[in-house]
């Protein structure tokens, strides 16, 4: 994981979760409740559900306020991974966090085609998030 991307990731103004999920045992649940749990502002995505733990959700990523300063954090298949990405290009949103099992070659293709600085390849924010809050506390 580059740390200067890292960096410019955790220390965003909103945080999105693609593909948040209500079934608490899903990792779209999981990573939208460890948001929660470290009091970062974050919105969950989800074209189905109203609301997820209790937070109202929006349904696509064009939804978001202002998404130039939000970071996503995606846990979809990759077909669907690619069509965000796509999306977040067009929108201008830089900060991107693929969770494992969210790319595959096509996606990352696509990524360095399109000049996209993301996390990938592993590992989860569940496992090294907490290790990067130290650098909101500079904020």
């Amino acid at each position: 994981m580059n740390p200067v991307t890292a960096y410019r990731f955790i220390t965003a103004n909103q945080f999105a979760v693609v593909g948040a999920s209500t079934d608490r045992s899903k990792y779209g649940n999981r990573v939208l409740r460890w948001y929660q749990a470290n009091n970062l502002p974050v919105i969950p995505v989800n074209h189905k559900e109203a609301s997820v733990e209790s937070i109202p959700a929006i349904g696509n990523i064009d939804q978001l306020s202002d998404p130039r300063n939000a970071a996503l954090s995606i846990i979809t298949p990759p077909k669907v991974t690619l069509e965000v990405l796509k999306k977040a290009k067009e929108l201008g949103i830089e900060k991107i966090w693929l969770q494992p099992g969210a790319e595959d070659k096509a996606v990352l293709d696509y990524a360095n085609e399109a000049g996209l600085d993301i996390i990938a390849g592993g590992p989860c924010i569940l496992v090294t998030g907490g290790s990067l809050l130290t650098h909101r506390s500079s904020l």
